[in-house]
């Protein structure tokens, strides 16, 4: 960072990092409330963009799927396939819905951050991921003492072990299980996301300091070291963007079942 500096410096001027700064937004307009920010309308911009879509696939069905019904219908094999079918077995299609809203609803939030103008992936900020992982651990909880009773909370424990190992094992399974567990939930996405976009917003203004801002001989080399590392972190970013909505459900449908039936 000492070396950027150096180069960066020019009429009094150095090269500044981008800090947690760049997730502050602003009201949208003077006066308006302070949750009302750019996250937040693009958040809603993104499930009306997935709820437009699947609506002008399915809405009207053909025998030979042509255009956004292919597209849709490649989308639900790949969830009921990849996500649903390994865990919910022959509840897959019950629960098909909610798996399809969760991957493709944090799939798009999280494109958003490489879409110019928008540039900044929804997850990033964690009051998303925390209210869609308290939503699964909800539901979980829920189908368990549905399906289960009381026995739910005795269930996920294994059978046939010495009694002095459960002294040990149950503050450990239930910690794990109702805290640590929705706690991960949430955090692995929002974790992925803002150190991404941190990076890239490093990288790409290394790229634009040094080569347009305050352009030097020997600066315009770590500017095109800025621009390449850009493209490349681009490219791994869209692969982590697509992971991160895929195991995020993956471990809906995980939870889901585990309410529904005692692990064995």
């Amino acid at each position: 960072m000492n070396a950027l500096t150096v180069l960066a410096s020019s009429g009094g001027d150095e090269f500044q990092a981008p800090g947690p700064e760049i997730f502050d937004f602003p009201p949208l307009f003077s006066g308006g409330p302070a949750w009302l920010t750019k996250p937040v309308l693009f958040a809603v911009v993104g499930s009306l963009l997935i709820c437009a879509f699947f609506w002008t696939a399915f809405a009207k069905p053909k025998l030979v799927p042509r255009g956004a019904q292919n597209l849709g219908e490649v989308g639900y094999m790949f969830v009921r396939d990849q996500i649903a079918r390994p865990f919910l077995g022959k509840n897959t299609e019950r629960w098909m819905p909610l798996l399809m809203s969760l991957f493709f609803l944090i799939w798009f939030w999280n494109i958003f951050s490489v879409i110019p103008i928008i540039q900044f992936p929804i997850a990033s900020h964690i009051a998303f991921p925390i209210v869609l992982a308290i939503f699964v651990y909800c539901l979980k909880v829920y189908l368990g003492l549905r399906h289960q009773g009381a026995k739910y909370f005795t269930n996920m424990m294994p059978k046939g072990l010495p009694w002095p190992v459960y002294i040990l094992l149950v503050p450990i399974e239930y910690l794990s299980t109702f805290i640590i567990a929705p706690f991960t939930h949430a955090v692995r996405l929002f974790a992925n996301m803002f150190a991404g976009h941190m990076i890239l917003a490093f990288f790409s203004l290394v790229g634009f300091w040094f080569i347009f801002e305050k352009p030097t001989v020997a600066g315009f080399g770590v500017g095109v070291v800025g621009v390449i590392v850009t493209i490349l972190m681009t490219a791994l970013e869209l692969l982590i963007q697509f992971l991160q909505a895929f195991l995020f459900a993956l471990l809906a449908a995980m939870y889901i079942q585990s309410g529904l039936e005692a692990d064995h």
